[in-house]
Parts: structure tokens; sequence; C-alpha cells
């Protein structure tokens, strides 16, 4: 049996428990609501971001020696294996990074923190407002730029899509790198996301 059915059969407390599941049932249903009318209405969409993420989907090797990325992805490799056990998933996430980066204008170490501050190199990761992948994307964009089918636990397909919200955003903030990652994160006009890319950028990457 379980410990609450022996509480149930207690008089004196049947009152008290009877409210306290009926508050229960009230909360759930209203966070079910809540999360319904999020689900329904994405947020207004930058149509310039919107273009990015479109033309984003066309083109891009990022290495011009293979000594240097031999030696760049061992390097690389090392520090996040604690993260990502699986040497071809490590690589696969770096090579990747490494080209979405150079593609879209981005120092490469703070892609990695900004990654690293998101996710933690976990592609499977899922925010509470629901984005997802290495570089937590938020799945409305996926109908906006007209992609309904894209995976966004895919390594390429996040990192393509991660990567051009942020150049945009650095556009957008012309080249503030603090108001370009406040953007990125939604906490414009504040500071703790930004620094906290930047703990992880200098700590692991740099």
């Amino acid at each position: 049996m379980p410990p609450d059915a022996a509480l149930y059969k207690q008089p004196q407390t049947s009152h008290i428990l009877r409210p306290m599941n009926a508050i229960r049932i009230a909360l759930l249903s209203l966070l079910f609501m809540m999360n319904s009318a999020y689900a329904a209405k994405p947020p207004a969409v930058d149509p310039a971001l919107r273009d990015a993420l479109k033309n984003s989907f066309a083109n891009a090797n990022s290495f011009g020696d293979r000594f240097q990325a031999e030696v760049w992805l061992v390097d690389m490799s090392g520090r996040i294996a604690s993260y990502v056990p699986d040497n071809l998933e490590r690589i696969e996430i770096l090579k990747t990074a490494h080209a979405e980066a150079k593609r879209n204008d981005l120092p490469i170490d703070l892609v990695l923190g900004l990654i690293h501050t998101e996710s933690h190199f976990n592609r499977f990761a899922i925010s509470r407002a629901g984005a997802q992948g290495l570089m937590q994307v938020m799945p409305f964009w996926k109908n906006e730029i007209g992609r309904p089918n894209d995976n966004l636990t895919n390594i390429h397909t996040n990192l393509r899509y991660g990567c051009t919200i942020l150049k945009h955003y650095m556009k957008v903030a012309k080249g503030n790198v603090t108001e370009a990652l406040a953007r990125y994160n939604g906490s414009y006009g504040k500071t703790w996301y930004p620094e906290r890319v930047y703990k992880n950028q200098k700590r692991y990457f740099e």
C-alpha cells in the first residue's frame, strides 16, 4: 500500500488532503494551458534573421591545412572528452563548429564557450522553454524558414542555426559581443549570460 493511502484512511487528515489535491490539479491545468499557449504563439520574428537562416542552408572546409586541423582537433577533443565520450561524435561536433564559426566570421572559442554554456555539448539537451540541441535553438525557427522537418538534435543542423542566429545578433549589436550574446539568450540589457559564456570560453577554449 502506498504511504499516501494510509493517510486517506485517517478521517482527521482527509479533509486537508482533498483541498491539497484540488490545488495540485488546478496548478497542473494552469501550467498545461500556459505551455499550450506558448507553443501556439511563437514570439515575434525578426524578418532579417529569418532571411539569414534561410540563406545559411546553401554553403559551407574551414581548415586551410591538414596538420593545423589535426593539432586543433586533438587539443579541443581532449578538452570536451568528459562531456562527449564518443570519439567520432566529439570530432564531428568540433569540425562542424569550426566550419560554422568560420562561415559566420565568429571566433571559434566564443562559439565553443556558448555551446558549453547552453548544453555542455549534449546534442540532445532540451531546455524548460523547449530550446533544443547544442546551441539551444527554439523549434519555431524551423517553420519560420520553411524547414519543418529539420532535426535540431542533428549536429550540423543545430550548429548551422545557432551560429547564423549569433552572427545576426552580432550585426544588430554592431559588433558588440556582450549585447549579441544577451540577445541570443533573450536577456537583452543584462550581462549575466555573456559573463557566463566568457568564463567558459576563457576557462576551456582559449
